[in-house]
């Protein structure tokens, strides 16, 4: 992580809230992603649900797949 990475967060607030708070032990702490931290927190998730569309439009633009070369 880069300097600039470690200004943008609030370390000492965010483990006084994980740990002090919540109380959790600081192995599980660490292992929270911050999606499921703020779950944890009480926040409504960061991300949408993936639609139909969407899937779609990913398995378009990536397809599992591949084309197969032919030699010669």
């Amino acid at each position: 992580m880069s300097g600039a990475d470690t200004e943008r967060f609030d370390w000492a607030g965010l483990m006084q809230a994980g740990i002090g708070m919540l109380r959790l032990d600081p192995a599980t702490f660490w292992a929270l992603t911050p999606a499921e931290f703020e779950l944890v927190l009480g926040k409504p998730a960061g991300f949408r649900p993936l639609k139909r569309a969407r899937l779609e439009e990913l398995l378009s633009a990536y397809p599992d797949e591949q084309e197969e070369v032919k030699d010669g």
